[in-house]
């Protein structure tokens, strides 16, 4: 059963202690009771002298409901992120680390900007759901023009690949992601991590998506060449999905993204887009901590210098 506070008023009032929130947690980490995250056992109890920590009956191993998440070695107080993490939820249009700081009162710029990645990294569940059905799938680039550049090349430039499900007339979910170039293996990995085999694929006549049939695909080309429709009207969904991701950019985020953290701003507006339509945002607040329960911890040195596998490198670290 999805168990989350309504209203501002709910959450207050059940996670106003330190008590309180670790309960939460230990609830979405082990719904079905605590397991040794070393051998499995379920049998533990609590130790005496620290008793936010759990004794493993079988190997010995003393572990938190924190350890392993992205919450380990916190010094912040457990409250302080599930307000961090009822506000982030709560804003319709993103959340930037300068409002973050301001409203947590967090003693510099750096620490939010932290945070705010942190959660970004919770945002996408481990194994979630391929796309199923008809997808539409097209590539757009993120930055400003380029001399002597036509089509899908870029040196500058983001390349994103994009994936939307056909809901009737309308969307459903969505997929994104960087991939370093538009080649057909570049297409290929994004497809096949993002859509479920035999679902059917619309695609304009590029040919690097030639071969996915092969890979247990159907595939509808619409040759955009010599329409009088344009390519918006030919994939509106996909195209609608860019447009509302480059308003988002610029407008929660002025459009300072840097291209080394851009995967994760992508991962906030998937996770976003795909519960827009919960009737409550506490929804979106319980998927969170749900999901930063089973990710792995993110230290600050790695917010700076990871490269996601299979991502083009990406180093600088100052833009929010």
């Amino acid at each position: 059963m999805e168990d989350y506070p309504r209203t501002l008023g709910e959450f207050g009032g059940r996670f106003a202690t330190e008590e309180a929130c670790r309960a939460y947690l230990i609830r979405l980490r082990w719904p079905d009771g605590f397991r040794c995250p070393a051998c499995g056992e379920v049998k533990a109890w609590p130790v005496r002298v620290r008793p936010t920590l759990f004794h493993c009956a079988a190997c010995g191993r003393q572990t938190s409901v924190t350890a392993g998440t992205i919450f380990q070695d916190t010094r912040t107080p457990l409250t302080t992120w599930f307000r961090a993490m009822w506000w982030v939820t709560s804003q319709r249009t993103g959340a930037s680390a300068k409002d973050l700081q301001q409203v947590l009162g967090l003693g510099s710029y750096e620490t939010a900007w932290t945070w705010l990645h942190k959660l970004r990294r919770a945002m996408v569940r481990p194994g979630r759901d391929r796309l199923t059905g008809q997808v539409e799938v097209d590539e757009t680039y993120l930055g400003g023009l380029e001399e002597g550049v036509r089509g899908r090349q870029t040196e500058k430039k983001a390349l994103i690949a994009v994936a939307v499900e056909e809901a009737g007339p309308g969307i459903g979910r969505i997929r994104m992601r960087r991939i370093p170039d538009a080649s057909a293996d570049s297409l290929q990995t994004f497809v096949e991590e993002a859509v479920a085999p035999g679902s059917l694929l619309h695609t304009d006549g590029f040919l690097s998506y030639d071969r996915l049939e092969k890979r247990g695909y159907r595939h509808r080309i619409t040759f955009l060449k010599g329409r009088k429709e344009s390519a918006a009207e030919l994939l509106p969904r996909v195209h609608r999905v860019v447009s509302l991701l480059k308003r988002w950019l610029l407008g929660t985020h002025q459009g300072a993204v840097s291209h080394a953290h851009l995967d994760y701003y992508l991962d906030e507006f998937t996770f976003r887009f795909n519960r827009r339509t919960s009737r409550h945002r506490g929804k979106l607040f319980y998927r969170l901590v749900q999901q930063a329960v089973v990710v792995d911890p993110a230290p600050y040195t790695s917010l700076v210098k990871h490269v996601r596998p299979g991502r083009p490198r990406r180093r600088r670290r100052h833009h929010n």
